[in-house]
């Protein structure tokens, strides 16, 4: 995969220069080759539910993270979406030019508050742009079944953006784990949940957000796993 996003970052580097179009295309071409990849040597294939909860237009998506899977898969789930990623990505070479020239949102977490009035002003203007904007509102990759707090930047953006926030809960790490290269055959499951609408209070919207990714997520665990978490 890595070989592949340097050999594509090097064939598509002349779109940088041009429209964000271009790059949009390339990275269309980049994901089709890394999952196709993906189903052929590793048996690993992945299946879209609930999208009927996307609503048109700019929305907030907060996705629960379990893998490198999902960093990718939303350029190629979503039509356009502004991925929020921590400053470090945006640096590396290849990755973080093309995600910058995508519009997407960098985060410095070391700033405080003024990292999160950036990522307020950015994400705000994606919406208004009719785009999807992406948080993981965990802030890392977490191992399938484990859980912890969610950060306060996304009822920030709930609250800033005022437009449907969608859950998404899935189990991609349980073919494809937050740490190491082992890769496992089996079906990711990716599933936007029915959205929470603007208005509630910060505690409220927290609590609902938390319940309905946690309880979608584990319920895509098999059993067996769930017994050893739980354990």
């Amino acid at each position: 995969m890595y070989g592949l996003m340097v050999v594509m970052g090097i064939v598509c580097a002349p779109f940088l220069l041009g429209p964000r179009s271009g790059v949009k295309g390339c990275m269309r071409v980049y994901l089709a080759l890394v999952f196709g990849g993906l189903r052929l040597i590793c048996g690993i294939r992945y299946e879209v539910r609930g999208r009927e909860h996307l609503p048109k237009g700019g929305a907030l998506v907060a996705s629960k993270h379990q893998s490198m899977f999902e960093t990718l898969a939303f350029w190629a789930i979503l039509d356009d979406p502004a991925i929020i990623l921590k400053k470090e990505l945006a640096y590396l070479p290849f990755f973080g030019w093309y995600a910058m020239k995508l519009k997407n949102i960098k985060v410095d977490r070391s700033a405080g508050a003024k990292a999160l009035r950036d990522m307020l002003k950015q994400a705000s203007q994606r919406a208004e742009e009719g785009r999807q904007v992406v948080i993981f509102p965990q802030g890392t990759r977490l191992e399938p079944g484990e859980s912890d707090s969610y950060k306060p930047g996304v009822v920030g953006l709930y609250k800033a953006m005022k437009t449907p926030c969608v859950p998404v809960a899935l189990n991609s790490g349980l073919y494809w784990p937050p740490h190491g290269f082992v890769r496992r055959p089996g079906v990711i499951i990716v599933q936007f949940l029915p959205a929470i609408e603007p208005g509630l209070s910060k505690d409220a919207f927290m609590a609902e957000l938390q319940t309905r990714i946690e309880t979608a997520s584990d319920a895509l665990l098999p059993a067996s796993h769930s017994a050893e978490t739980a354990a």
